[in-house]
């Protein structure tokens, strides 16, 4: 049974930094991608950023230079680290995890796990 657990999201002034950590249990895919994704009040909810196995990452235009994905495969964990946070940004945010390489990331349907997701409130 896999599980994800986020934790890390808040409320900070426009200009601030989060650091978002999801972690997995029950895991066991050698091959996969990770990702993060957010949706704002009443709006859908779109990708953020993702890594994969193969050592790509892969981030949305709108947070490119602010955020940074990493992952920690031993202790099956990836990371968003959140600067010059802007209201805009806003939203919940869920880890998602796959049990492939996927060759398109930002794909809602091929993640096979989602986590509860973490809200992000920036002021």
């Amino acid at each position: 049974h896999v599980q994800l657990v986020e934790s890390g999201g808040g409320s900070v002034q426009a200009g601030g930094s989060l650091r978002l950590s999801c972690r997995a249990s029950g895991f066991t895919y050698s091959s996969h991608c990770m990702g993060w994704f957010r949706q704002p009040p009443g709006k859908e909810r779109d990708e953020v950023a993702a890594i994969c196995t193969d050592g790509h990452t892969y981030y949305t235009d709108s947070v490119k230079g602010r955020f940074t994905i990493s992952q920690d495969t031993a202790e099956n964990a990836v990371y968003l680290q959140m600067n010059s946070l802007k209201p805009e940004d806003t939203a919940m945010y869920t880890c998602a995890a796959s049990n492939r390489i996927l060759p398109e990331w930002y794909i809602l349907a091929g993640y096979a796990y989602w986590g509860q997701g973490t809200q992000v409130t920036v002021s």
